[in-house]
């Protein structure tokens, strides 16, 4: 199985599909046995998603008119969420900015400013929901810290669901994107 590695100074070993290519996240002293095994030994996991990733690029482009109108969804959609949910985490927020991106569900700038992928209104409403918890929380913690996920289980305790169903199937979303 062919794979591309990136060594970094990250901790763990982790697996990443991208562009129908295998990518190996490594830390920068992993020896090439251990990451061979690494793969190996999650190939039925690799064999899965690779199979998303060709489904996601089959998948059915967004047209122009329908992403205008998923724009405009989510610019009445989501900044009516923010306002649910920032009083519940005790913070505000400066701009809310609806984006059609490929590799973000949201951010959060340092301004306070916050942004958000409309492809968020194909996703179920409690995934668009933990989307929104989480860049909150960043407002207070600006990082993924164990405080960070603390305050947005606090406040979405179901966080952990949501975040994997967009693991699980947001590649496929983002591959609507027209080209």
């Amino acid at each position: 199985m062919e794979y591309e590695v990136i060594r970094s100074g990250r901790r763990t070993l982790a697996l990443e599909i991208r562009a129908g290519r295998l990518l190996v996240r490594a830390p920068l002293w992993t020896p090439d046995a251990q990451i061979d095994r690494f793969v190996r030994e999650h190939r039925r996991w690799i064999e899965a998603r690779m199979e998303k990733a060709d489904e996601a690029r089959r998948a059915q482009k967004l047209t122009g008119e329908e992403l205008r109108a998923l724009k405009e969804k989510a610019a009445r959609v989501i900044p009516a969420r923010v306002a649910f949910f920032a009083p519940q985490i005790g913070v505000g927020c400066g701009r809310v900015t609806i984006r059609a991106q490929r590799t973000r569900w949201g951010s959060c700038g340092r301004n306070g400013n916050l942004n958000f992928n409309c492809l968020l209104m194909l996703a179920p409403p409690e995934v668009l929901d933990s989307v929104v918890v989480h860049e909150l929380c960043h407002r207070r913690e600006m990082n993924h810290s164990a405080r960070f996920y603390a305050e947005v289980l606090r406040v979405f305790p179901e966080y952990r669901k949501h975040r994997q169903w967009l693991k699980e199937n947001g590649e496929a979303l983002m591959a609507r994107l027209p080209d």
